[in-house]
């Protein structure tokens, strides 16, 4: 007898939202997001909030900037407002001018390295930015708050998959400081009942990331002619996620998901040094040439493994791409992109880190 399959797939768009502020749309993540949010729903205005560190840029969304100004001023569904999420008044003329229904926040300071050597920018943007946001979509009353949130919460897994009920051991500033958010909103959810849900995404890659994280860095090093630091051994085991299975997942989540949910968002796990060796091979380089193992990071993780299987059984999600499929796309795009990362690259701020990370010196 055939068995009744237990999955679940739920309407499309069970919520519709007529205005999202997207906050650090124009990093990495979120920049993809905005273009992943503006093209998937046409009726919808799009509000990008970005201090623009360094990490941000406004090149990274020139082509929707392109597309607004080919439409009439009527027809204009974009705005980018340069701010701080921290900044209370500027959030207020905000949510009194746009009227945001919906906020999904990835600001955030997140790069581990930096949060060893200073974790103040990280406890302030992390924390006290998303309280600040909280605050501010409570007074006006915005029907949908998404915390983007991360894997590394749940800190080392040395077996099995951590779920959404996994306890947090977060072993650097940065995981922590994304922790104390997780529990900042869900404090909110219960005090304020406020209608949040947070999502939990393992490791990104793909266009448009920041060169000092490990796919970009590895590329453009060997791109250059230069070697890869390699933490340890570059034996950690990751999650690889592809920015728009992600951008999928969280579009999916904001629409179909019941109020104060928690989701994890994962792909697939492999060991750096394994990622490295598919990028390598398809640059036709050399990888015990072009590597060069530097200093472990202090109290590093070896294994981030979150369980995803709730969102595929409650909203029927999958991921589309796989590592070995992507990586001619994503090298691609890198070395027809060259002024793209040869600017960040060049900067005082790149190259002050990149000595230091290099270098492994924490202090």
């Amino acid at each position: 007898m055939e068995r009744m399959s237990t999955k679940v797939v739920p309407p499309r768009h069970l919520r519709s939202f007529k205005t999202v502020l997207i906050c650090g749309g124009s990093g990495f993540i979120g920049s993809n997001f905005v273009r992943h949010y503006y093209h998937a729903h046409p009726d919808a205005r799009v509000v990008n909030l970005d201090l623009l560190t360094y990490a941000g840029s406004p090149e990274n969304l020139a082509d929707i900037d392109r597309l607004e100004a080919s439409q009439k001023s009527s027809m204009r569904r974009y705005r980018f407002v340069k701010g701080d999420i921290c900044d209370a008044s500027l959030l207020d003329r905000i949510f009194t001018k746009h009227k945001p229904d919906l906020i999904v926040n990835f600001a955030a300071e997140s790069h581990v390295d930096r949060s060893i050597v200073s974790s103040f920018d990280f406890v302030r943007t992390n924390i006290e930015g998303v309280r600040s946001l909280l605050e501010a979509s409570r007074a006006h009353q915005v029907g949908r708050f998404i915390q983007i949130s991360t894997d590394e919460v749940y800190g080392d897994v040395a077996r099995g998959g951590a779920t959404e009920e996994a306890p947090f051991r977060p072993s650097n500033p940065y995981a922590a400081s994304k922790a104390g958010a997780d529990l900042l909103v869900q404090s909110y959810i219960r005090t304020h009942r406020a209608p949040a849900i947070i999502i939990r995404g393992s490791n990104n890659y793909g266009p448009y990331q920041y060169p000092e994280k490990l796919i970009p860095l590895a590329v453009t090093n060997m791109l250059e002619g230069r070697k890869i630091p390699i933490h340890g051994g570059g034996r950690h085991i990751r999650s690889w996620l592809h920015v728009l299975d992600f951008c999928s997942a969280i579009n999916l989540i904001a629409h179909n998901a019941s109020d104060n949910s928690i989701y994890n968002v994962s792909g697939e796990q492999k060991r750096n040094i394994e990622v490295l060796a598919m990028f390598a091979h398809h640059l036709g380089k050399d990888l015990s040439a072009s590597k060069e193992h530097i200093g472990d990071r202090p109290g590093a993780d070896m294994r981030y493994a979150p369980d995803s299987s709730k969102l595929k059984r409650e909203l029927g999600w999958r991921p589309t791409h796989t590592l070995a499929g992507s990586i001619g796309d994503i090298a691609t795009w890198y070395a027809t992109n060259t002024s793209w990362w040869h600017k960040i690259k060049r900067t005082k701020k790149f190259m002050d880190h990149y000595k230091r990370q290099s270098r492994a010196a924490w202090h």
